[in-house]
């Protein structure tokens, strides 16, 4: 027999799914259940590598943390992470297969379809409960005829639906209400039942809205969900979740993050926010780098020769001349150490238009876009001082010049560089501050005194508090027994 499956959609984007399939899988899998998380389409620049050597979204990685098993590209068959001119690069079951502006991309979902239910069946077989969770808003009736994140799946594969609607926006009740009005019959048919999350305040203020909706739609209420104050311990879903300035002079040492338009993998910084002594910032173009940074940082980029670009013309070039010159520190992660460079060079128009152009010029270093992709786990050791590390490598190029590399990786190759006076320094390593070792070395060189945060420890001790949370004010009895067995309605077949 195979596992059952319930799937979360949402009113909207950024309604808490993902936190909520996190927090299932959690608490199912504390139960004794098999329980694996999918998402058939996802849209995000912050991916994981995965046990079986692909990428997906880094939520799906944290819900198969949360559902303590390794993440595996069928929980995420299709990833669609946004670049600059040539549309998004479209990663199924792990691998990059091409580039698609939006409207190419509706004509080529009929054919992914057949990767995500073959996705979805390979995880049903391993399982006791797979928790699906959509895409966006149910309510895109537009995009309705050629969908398979959301109704198109679930009609697809026979898997009942619980809405999802954010109260901490406002408009609950007719976001809720509304999205049954506009969706199809059939569509409302899949619908079993609703939850209204991001609670604040007295619930007994809003149990007559709970009421009202299920009246107006005839679904079930599965709970009121109260906001979860530990949310920014763990990883953001998306750039909507990034963090701005704090307030000026609290006298923590101030950490800065250029947050340029393609920004990836921005969830590595995410240890600096937890650190007590730390203020952690991410800027966004029009916002200048702060004389009083001690360490500012180039983050991963989807789109390294347009981002660079957009580093420009936000005058960050010349904000970061005078943080070296005042003898500040910069790090690099993946385009990041690629734009610290001398050049970048993209010859076969990976990114867009084939061309080369200036780095920054702060190491000396060279970067040439192209070859397959390396998606690998990894470790090893700084140069320098011998400090540990465990990260993992995303990324195409190949960099090289005439610089003293940042580390030594477990296989004896090295990677990334450092300028001799030992103030800017660049790698292609993501996790690096993730590793506790790493994080309190670097937090050494810029003059702050770490905590004895366990980064890893605390995620999940975090995923443990919101499983808690979601036991007390969830009717998770009722939402599994809403789940059943899916009946496949479409060939399985892989897109090719």
């Amino acid at each position: 027999m195979r596992a059952r499956a319930i799937m979360i959609q949402g009113t909207g984007s950024d309604v808490g799914k993902s936190l909520l399939v996190a927090a299932l899988a959690r608490a199912f899998t504390r139960r004794g259940l098999r329980v694996r998380p999918f998402k058939p389409q996802n849209m995000s620049n912050n991916a994981a590598v995965t046990s079986d050597g692909g990428e997906i979204g880094r939520a799906q990685a944290l819900q198969a943390r949360a559902a303590r098993v390794a993440p595996s590209v069928h929980m995420n068959p299709v990833l669609l992470k946004p670049q600059s001119d040539i549309g998004s690069q479209v990663v199924v079951q792990g691998r990059v297969v091409g580039n698609a502006r939006a409207r190419e991309y509706q004509a080529m979902k009929p054919k992914l379809l057949g990767a995500v239910l073959d996705s979805f069946r390979r995880l049903t077989d391993e399982a006791d409960l797979v928790l699906v969770e959509g895409a966006g808003s149910a309510s895109e009736v537009n995009l309705r005829a050629a969908d398979i994140a959301n109704m198109g799946f679930a009609r697809a594969a026979d898997v009942p639906v619980v809405l999802v609607g954010d109260i901490d926006r406002g408009g609950v009740i007719a976001s809720l209400v509304g999205t049954q009005a506009v969706i199809d019959p059939a569509d409302n048919a899949m619908i079993a039942g609703f939850i209204v999350n991001r609670f604040r305040g007295d619930p007994s203020l809003f149990a007559d809205g709970m009421k009202l909706v299920a009246k107006h739609t005839g679904w079930q209420s599965l709970g009121l969900v109260p906001f979860f104050e530990d949310a920014n311990r763990l990883p953001a879903e998306d750039a909507l979740g990034i963090p701005g300035r704090s307030a000026e002079g609290d006298g923590r040492q101030r950490i800065v993050v250029l947050a340029y338009p393609r920004i990836a993998n921005f969830d590595d910084f995410d240890p600096l926010r937890l650190e007590k002594n730390v203020d952690l910032a991410f800027l966004r173009p029009g916002e200048p780098i702060p004389g009083d940074a001690a360490l500012v940082i180039l983050p991963g980029s989807k789109a390294t020769i347009a981002d660079l670009a957009a580093l420009r013309a936000a005058g960050w070039d010349v904000d970061l001349k005078a943080h070296v010159r005042r003898g500040g520190h910069v790090l690099g992660i993946c385009g990041g150490y690629q734009m610290l460079g001398r050049r970048i060079s993209d010859p076969d128009g990976i990114e867009g238009p084939a061309g080369r152009v200036e780095g920054l010029g702060l190491l000396e270093a060279d970067t040439v876009l192209g070859g397959d992709k390396v998606l690998i786990e990894i470790a090893g050791k700084s140069m320098a001082d011998a400090v540990p590390f465990k990260g993992y490598e995303m990324h195409i190029g190949r960099t090289t010049g005439t610089f003293r590399p940042l580390l030594r990786l477990a296989n004896g190759k090295h990677d990334g560089a450092i300028n001799a006076g030992g103030t800017v320094a660049g790698c292609y390593i993501h996790g690096l501050l993730s590793d506790d070792r790493q994080r309190q070395h670097w937090l050494q060189r810029i003059g702050v005194k770490g905590s004895a945060l366990d980064y890893e420890a605390d995620v999940d001790a975090t995923l443990d508090r919101l499983a808690d949370h979601i036991e007390k004010y969830l009717d998770c009895d009722r939402l599994l027994a809403l789940a059943r067995e899916p009946k496949l309605k479409t060939s399985s077949t892989p897109a090719r």
